[in-house]
């Protein structure tokens, strides 16, 4: 009795090299496509370059009449190349303008007022977003409609208020009407609505802690990113402010935005002069951004991940 043996399949060692070699290259298909995904093409690089130099050319033009004298930024057409009198033009507007006071008072003014805006804020966004109470949205709707309200309207009653507490030409008078806004207070309010989860406060809740651990604990670190972007809102908005502490300030005491008014002063406007002044007062902007532009940037990124 002869066994009958059956013939080997020789199709099965080619077929597999195939698939194989059909997964890798879809692999790294995949990886192409993903690749392009994230590599903006030429178009978008000369767009980003085009709004760049839109962006930054005021400053550069500011640094050009800051450099230059008042008969030659008059001119047609004007300079746009840098001329050699830039420190000196510097330096008279540091002396003219007693930039260096106005420098502290502006830095005390604008971080006190961000500082407080943040705290007030974030605590008052956890209260209307989390917490659960009588009046809350009647007092949301208080807060929104305030923003409605021109502050213009509140310059006289508030003027009187400040000089009856005996803090007019005092920069009290110029950080107390604004430790706390209610954009920021609406701004806090949404982030914290879609970041924090009702869950977690729930777990603090369960865990034993309090309103004010639960806000140290879990929605400090969550709120971070939306912190940050409001601390440097509300200091350049509170740094470049005009109108409120021009009124209840005077040139002894005066903010950056007020000692600048001084420059402006006499017959012939030196424009000169004036541009040397806006750029001392950018310059603390500026070097801000260039400190913790990285660590904002970062934690806003960070925000949007999480979220």
């Amino acid at each position: 009795m002869t066994t009958q043996s059956l013939p080997a399949r020789t199709d099965a060692p080619a077929r597999t090299p195939a698939v194989k070699a059909k997964g890798r290259g879809g692999r790294r298909l995949l990886r192409q496509r993903a690749g392009r995904q994230h590599h903006a093409g030429p178009l978008a690089y000369v767009l980003l370059a085009i709004m760049a130099i839109l962006s930054i050319f005021p400053l550069y033009w500011t640094m050009v009449a800051a450099s230059t004298d008042n008969t030659r930024v008059s001119q047609t057409p004007p300079p746009f190349l840098p001329g050699p009198n830039l420190f000196s033009n510097l330096a008279r507007a540091w002396d003219e303008a007693a930039m260096g006071k106005a420098m502290i008072n502006s830095l005390i003014v604008a971080g006190v007022i961000a500082l407080s805006t943040v705290l007030f804020a974030t605590l008052a966004g956890f209260a209307f977003a989390k917490l659960r109470f009588k009046g809350r949205n009647v007092l949301l709707m208080l807060v929104i409609g305030t923003m409605m309200v021109p502050p213009q309207l509140a310059v006289v009653p508030l003027f009187m208020m400040m000089a009856d507490l005996g803090w007019s030409q005092q920069l009290p008078a110029v950080i107390f009407p604004t430790l706390v806004s209610a954009v920021g207070v609406f701004f806090m309010r949404q982030y914290l609505t879609e970041a924090l989860p009702d869950e977690l406060v729930e777990a603090g809740r369960v865990d034993g802690a309090h309103s004010l651990r639960i806000f140290w604990s879990i929605v400090l670190p969550i709120a971070r990113p939306a912190m940050a972007v409001l601390f440097m809102i509300t200091f350049v908005h509170a740094w470049n402010d005009f109108f409120w502490p021009f009124v209840v300030l005077d040139m002894t005491n005066p903010t950056v935005p007020v000692a600048l008014t001084q420059l402006s002063a006499g017959y012939v406007r030196d424009q000169s002069l004036i541009m040397a002044g806006a750029l001392l007062g950018t310059l603390p902007l500026l070097a801000m951004f260039v400190v913790f532009g990285r660590q904002i940037v970062s934690g806003i990124m960070a925000g949007a991940v999480k979220g």
